[in-house]
């Protein structure tokens, strides 16, 4: 750190997406989306552009999952468990199941324009990318760590899960293994060598740009602006959910603020709706106006969750940057700190 803090930027854009909360990823996402939009030839170029700038973002997560995995330690693993929980009652079983009960009221077309399956997608997954830069910055070793939770909400797995309690649709339990054997295999790892936790530990500052990136080509920008106001609404109702549920369950007083920063909605349900869809062709007449307002909440989550979890941290005097963390004791080690100079 003695010798980052000697680099001087000719243009500080580090420092600058730093300064913006959960700017690591979300500048990046804006930017993609831009290209995505007015440039998509840029994409399709093929060979190394292709693969980086448009087909990297599920590997790159995966070894960020992965890198995430190597900090979770056993002087650790019960207050991230504790954690994660928390956020996946807050996050994605509350939520989901209020949405589910919603449709035997109102039916499969859901209310205001907004159908089940938008509703659904919307709020029972979340950006662990963000959540990783949100919580490197302002969270602690509980926080970081529950991106456990991420990891098994991303993608359709809860979606299905809860249609398929209705009776519409059959989750993929493999896929859900899928997604978190990265992380068992990071905290056996993690567990067994301190030098690979060590050597990973800068992983996400180099990597979290890279996969917004990507996920952003994937946002139509048109698609967002005809989304509407359906990524508010489910950041203030999935945000205050996990707030209480950081303030009463967890007790986290003046930090309780950093679960409102799970209120997002992850990039790649932009395609949940077709994937359920294809599971139970009952969903494909609301597949084309769900995926829009899935990609509007992507992006508009991404936008104001950060805002405003940081709003509410400085009103309650807990928006103060984490300092890196150096203890380790025995053969376990302790959580640090995501490092941002």
């Amino acid at each position: 750190m003695v010798a980052e803090s000697k680099i001087v930027s000719r243009v500080p854009l580090f420092d600058g997406m730093n300064r913006i909360p959960g700017g690591l990823m979300l500048i990046p996402l804006i930017l993609g989306s831009v290209v995505g939009t007015f440039f998509p030839g840029f994409l399709t170029l093929g060979n190394f552009t292709t693969a980086l700038f448009q087909a990297s973002a599920l590997p790159l997560i995966g070894l960020l999952i992965f890198a995430t995995g190597m900090q979770i330690t056993l002087k650790t693993s019960g207050p991230v468990l504790a954690t994660s929980g928390v956020l996946l009652l807050c996050k994605s079983i509350l939520p989901a199941t209020i949405v589910v009960l919603l449709a035997q009221i109102v039916g499969l077309d859901g209310i205001l324009g907004v159908s089940i399956l938008a509703l659904l997608v919307t709020m029972d997954n979340s950006n662990g990318g963000l959540w990783l830069a949100f919580t490197g910055r302002y969270g602690d070793a509980r926080d970081r760590g529950a991106y456990m939770a991420s990891a098994i909400n991303d993608g359709p797995f809860f979606s299905m899960l809860f249609l398929g309690v209705a009776g519409l649709a059959n989750i993929p339990f493999q896929l859900l293994l899928a997604a978190v054997i990265p992380l068992l295999i990071g905290i056996l790892v993690g567990n067994l060598d301190q030098k690979w936790t060590e050597i990973m530990r800068p992983i996400p500052n180099m990597i979290i740009p890279f996969f917004a990136f990507a996920l952003g080509t994937g946002i139509n920008l048109q698609n967002v602006l005809a989304g509407g106001l359906s990524g508010i609404v489910a950041t203030l109702f999935t945000g205050a959910l996990a707030y209480l549920g950081y303030r009463f369950i967890l007790r986290r007083g003046n930090k309780s603020g950093i679960g409102i920063a799970s209120a997002t909605t992850a990039g790649n349900a932009i395609a949940t709706p077709a994937i359920i869809a294809l599971a139970d062709p009952t969903f494909a007449p609301y597949v084309e106006v769900a995926t829009a307002q899935v990609a509007s909440a992507v992006l508009v989550t991404a936008v104001f969750a950060p805002l405003l979890a940081s709003w509410v941290l400085k009103r309650a005097g807990g928006l103060v940057p984490n300092e890196p963390e150096t203890e380790s004791s025995g053969d376990t080690v302790s959580i640090r700190t995501i490092e941002h100079s």
